[in-house]
């Protein structure tokens, strides 16, 4: 795909599937995220990502953090602009043992913090050098761990 992008970008079929029928049976649950569709437009690099079910207080915040990092890396080494990310959920939903979870969280509006800024080491031109060292989260701050059962 990153081949695609920097010799087709205007291609429609560029996608990521993660739906690997012979191991779905392999793992405690089929994969949640399972595609990414990618494409361009006024010079950005766009992602739109399918989730089939997303537990929105534990699932969500990962895969929408680790899908905005790949566009953001991804973007760099094809020369594009970060465009957007949308995200598609087919079965959003709590669980009723983070309910408490959730209430805590929501109480914890009005004392929101400013949000990190996101540093990919500018240097990496090939998606496959890039290391945990090259990407960074700056003045990342939290008010403190909320308990949440995962559920499976």
């Amino acid at each position: 795909m990153i081949n695609k992008l920097k010799t087709n970008p205007q291609d429609r079929r560029m996608l990521i599937n993660l739906w690997q029928i012979p191991y779905l049976d392999t793992g405690a649950l089929y994969p949640c995220v399972y595609n990414s569709c990618w494409d361009v437009t006024d010079g950005k690099l766009n992602c739109m990502l399918t989730i089939r079910s997303n537990d929105l207080p534990l699932g969500n915040p990962f895969n929408v953090a680790q899908y905005a990092v790949l566009v953001h890396l991804i973007a760099q080494v094809t020369g594009f602009k970060v465009g957007l990310l949308t995200v598609c959920i087919n079965n959003a939903h709590i669980y009723e043992n983070q309910i408490d979870g959730i209430k805590e969280q929501l109480a914890r509006r009005k004392d929101a913090l400013p949000a990190p800024k996101l540093w990919i080491n500018p240097d990496i031109k090939d998606f496959y050098d890039f290391t945990i060292d090259d990407i960074k989260l700056i003045d990342y701050k939290h008010l403190g761990k909320i308990d949440m059962p995962v559920a499976v």
